[in-house]
């Protein structure tokens, strides 16, 4: 699985105490690459990092990446041979409350680790992280291509539409050397689901808080689309552009964007997600399990689609999971959180693996 390439490789993850980030965290350990975590907290309550007991696995260090000093002195001190930057703040509703921290975090914070990469004198691959709302979305019932244009209607997608902007800027005026150190890959995807999600304001963390608490779950969209997909999707492709950025025959252009999403025909409402969670998910027996609320203040787009043809032509990567058996491993990890019947810790290791060898079925380029 990916040939080694992360073996006692130094990786910074940022943002590892949160959803993606500890499951990538999870992953790289597995992989023995030697992990260094930045965040800021910990994010929620109940949290993955903290169940998993991951601060006892990594190097860990809790400091806000808007501190362009203290991240410097990380990254400049540890000498990665790898960055994935994953801080953010997700959460489109919160981005409406708090628009500053959200452009602090998600711009500001994507700009101290563009600085840092100056100071480095090592060869460094940089995966950037961004999201699938970073397009200007008209709601277009194709999907986006990465060449598309960028934009956002709300904070949120504003946001990581700078955030790309400023990837660009920095690639074009410090990294755009053939021989430069230091290399970068932008890779959006969105609406990510699976077990150990405990943010708010998400669809599946608000139904397993629901259901379990034996109360119907509040969805404010029920027709809205979106490209779900489980986590392991995109972190298996940011893994493999990592993977990727050693191979010289590959010349990749330094701020190359990649789309992660599922196939073209696997995007499905909010409500036929639910209906599909709550088929796997036993932990309840809850019989009306929703209710519509029609007074969201703020906009959220109907339709979401991205194309990652590029991705498929030029990584060799492909999504692995159709919509049943993403919903399925999503559920079961939170069954498996609340009946305890496997050590989540070795329960989430599994997961992977039988992912890996669903992946060598499909004989995808990196699980082989």
């Amino acid at each position: 699985m990916y040939k080694n390439c992360y073996k006692n490789k130094k990786v910074i993850v940022t943002g590892n105490t949160g959803f993606k980030g500890a499951w990538l965290t999870i992953w790289l350990v597995k992989l023995g690459a030697k992990v260094i975590g930045i965040s800021k907290d910990i994010p929620t309550e109940p949290s993955i990092f903290q169940e998993l007991k991951l601060n006892d696995k990594i190097e860990h260090y809790f400091e806000n990446i808007c501190n362009l000093e203290k991240v410097k002195e990380i990254i400049v001190k540890t000498k990665p041979d790898y960055i994935f930057n994953l801080a953010a703040q997700p959460i489109v509703s919160k981005s409406y409350k708090e628009p500053i921290e959200t452009f602090n975090t998600n711009v500001l914070g994507t700009l101290n680790i563009l600085e840092s990469l100056k100071f480095l004198t090592n060869k460094c691959k940089v995966i950037m992280i961004t999201s699938d709302k970073c397009y200007h979305n008209v709601e277009q019932i194709w999907g986006y291509k990465e060449n598309d244009e960028l934009g956002g209607l709300d904070p949120y997608s504003a946001s990581k539409a700078a955030a790309e902007l400023v990837i660009r800027a920095y690639v074009h005026s410090y990294f755009n050397k053939s021989d430069s150190n230091i290399k970068i890959v932008s890779v959006r995807a969105g609406n990510v689901i699976g077990g150990g999600d405990w943010a708010l304001n998400r669809i599946v963390p608000d139904c397993i808080k629901a259901w379990v608490s034996n109360h119907p779950v509040s969805i404010r969209n029920p027709n809205s689309t979106r490209p779900w997909q489980h986590v392991l999707e995109p972190l298996s492709g940011y893994l493999r552009v990592g993977q990727l950025m050693n191979d010289d025959k590959m010349m990749f252009k330094n701020g190359e964007p990649y789309n992660f999403g599922p196939n073209s025909d696997q995007n499905y409402t909010v409500l036929e997600l639910l209906k599909q969670i709550k088929v796997d998910f036993k932990a309840t027996e809850i019989k009306k399990y929703f209710n519509i609320d029609s007074n969201s203040s703020f906009h959220e787009a109907g339709l979401l689609k991205l194309n990652c043809d590029k991705a498929l032509f030029q990584l060799q990567w492909k999504p692995v999971l159709d919509f049943k058996q993403t919903a399925f491993f999503t559920s079961k990890w939170y069954d498996n959180y609340y009946n305890k019947e496997i050590d989540l810790y070795d329960f989430t290791n599994n997961q992977i693996d039988e992912y890996h060898e669903l992946a060598k079925i499909k004989s995808i380029s990196w699980a082989i």
